[in-house]
């Protein structure tokens, strides 16, 4: 995929003028948190759940190499082989050899958020092989020639009338001319299609929510039951994963999905959650005849025993962005790469480089939402803050900015004369704000002032009137 996360600011300025974009991510503050809150609220120990979870993941990161080595052994005994890959470029090809081998001429696929930092459909379409996606989301996408911008609702982007004119669009060379306006009819039309699909395939693509080294299982987690279908009709499947996703035993799966759909959709658990362990055996009715699962690294190694080792605890629900203040207004894409929101912030400088990425730790107002409803509690903001320190430290950052830093921390290492100043600029700014209390022109904060006035302060600091209200016994 290609990365334009340097264009944040640009392209976050289109979204917020983008009458297409603002009403499809207007749905956002009403849909998932509402659902979240109350699956939430009808599990008593969902927070224990997230302590648990949180130590379970520490637990493997601690042992990954172990527990990776042992899902290896088991997927070996069931007749399955692993492919260990330390780059995209590596997984790449050896899906390719995969296909080659099985001599694909087309594949299905799975949504999967590796596969998509892999670039692998326009890979693999440059080698004579075509990847069909099979998840709604994914294959309106793919028709549109874009990228996902959502984590677990990859056309959240998409109006109902663009999805209309797209399939209008594409799909009359399959003998389908009628212009669609009913969701459902929608659906079928796209369904209709996939359909043979799934069964002309020479090879299934899916990612892997969990790896479980106890029996060499893989598990994916789907509401539509496309991933069961591209996994079981072809003869080769081929589960594409990175290695975080590996846990001990079917019992830690259990914890973890437990948390998963509720703070993905809002779901108890998805309509579909699927174990596979190896190729079909000979009693089985149905299955693939050979498994294969490519392990990705692609620089999450160097993660571990770091101060950013968190990110790795990270189940791709996507609960962060969903109640994101600023996702909410500027959309997946303006991120310029595969994962948006507060999970992209944090992780993307880490994967494509800071200084590649570096607006987007800026890209928060560290209101906290994100933590506060993650399943694994990964900081998120505190990992903004460290790539942000990161990118000072190393001069990333342009120079107004660090000039800017530097002279806040002067003043801040200066009690007295922080004091005296922001007394001063209480007072001034109180007056510029006159009897409205608001700020409309403010140097060095037009960034601001350019499309919402600035509220005035009430004239006095924080401090000050902590002081005052302290002493008057409130």
């Amino acid at each position: 995929m290609q990365v334009e996360s340097r264009r944040f600011k640009k392209q976050a300025h289109e979204a917020l003028h983008d009458e297409n974009i603002q009403k499809a991510f207007s749905k956002v503050k009403t849909g998932f948190p509402v659902n979240r809150a109350k699956a939430v609220s009808e599990l008593p120990e969902f927070d224990d759940l997230r302590d648990a979870a949180r130590d379970l993941k520490n637990h493997i990161l601690a042992h990954l190499d172990f527990y990776l080595e042992t899902f290896e052994e088991q997927v070996t005994l069931q007749g399955g082989q692993v492919h260990w890959c330390s780059s995209y470029a590596e997984a790449r090809d050896a899906v390719l050899k995969i296909c080659e081998a099985a001599n694909a001429r087309t594949v299905t696929k799975g949504k999967s958020m590796i596969t998509e930092e892999m670039s692998l459909n326009s890979f693999l379409e440059e080698k004579g092989i075509e990847p069909i996606e099979t998840d709604l989301g994914e294959y309106i996408i793919q028709l549109a020639h874009e990228t996902p911008s959502h984590i677990i609702a990859p056309a959240l982007h998409k109006t109902k009338d663009q999805v209309t004119e797209l399939f209008h669009e594409k799909h009359g060379k399959y003998g389908f001319h009628e212009r669609l306006t009913d969701p459902q009819a929608l659906v079928n039309e796209a369904r209709s299609i996939l359909r043979q699909k799934y069964v002309d395939a020479d090879v299934g693509i899916t990612g892997a929510n969990f790896l479980i080294a106890e029996t060499g299982s893989t598990v994916i987690v789907t509401n539509e039951g496309n991933g069961d279908l591209t996994q079981s009709l072809p003869k080769t499947h081929i589960a594409v994963s990175s290695i975080e996703k590996v846990v001990p035993t079917l019992e830690d799966a259990s914890t973890l999905l437990r948390l998963l759909a509720r703070s993905a959709t809002g779901q108890e658990m998805s309509v579909y959650t699927t174990f596979s362990t190896g190729p079909r055996r000979a009693d089985d009715i149905d299955g693939p005849a050979a498994f294969h699962v490519v392990l990705v690294d692609a620089g999450r190694s160097e993660l571990v025993g770091s101060d950013k080792q968190d990110l790795l605890r990270c189940l791709k629900c996507g609960a962060c962005m969903n109640h994101c203040p600023v996702y909410q207004a500027v959309g997946g894409h303006s991120y310029g790469w595969v994962y948006p929101g507060p999970i992209g912030a944090a992780l993307n400088p880490q994967m494509v480089g800071l200084e590649e990425a570096r607006h987007l730790p800026n890209a928060s107002s560290f209101c906290g939402r994100c933590e506060e409803v993650c399943p694994v509690r990964i900081p998120l903001p505190k990992i903004m803050r460290l790539w942000r320190e990161e990118a000072f430290e190393k001069q990333i950052a342009p120079k107004p900015e660090r000039w800017g830093i530097g002279l806040w921390a002067f003043f801040t290492k200066r009690p007295a004369l922080y004091r005296l100043a922001t007394g001063l600029a209480a007072r001034l700014l109180h007056a510029m704000g006159g009897r409205r209390g608001r700020i409309s022109k403010l140097p060095l904060l037009s960034g601001w002032t350019s499309v919402r006035d600035f509220p005035a302060p009430l004239g006095k600091t924080f401090m000050q009137q902590w002081k005052e209200q302290k002493g008057a016994g409130k």
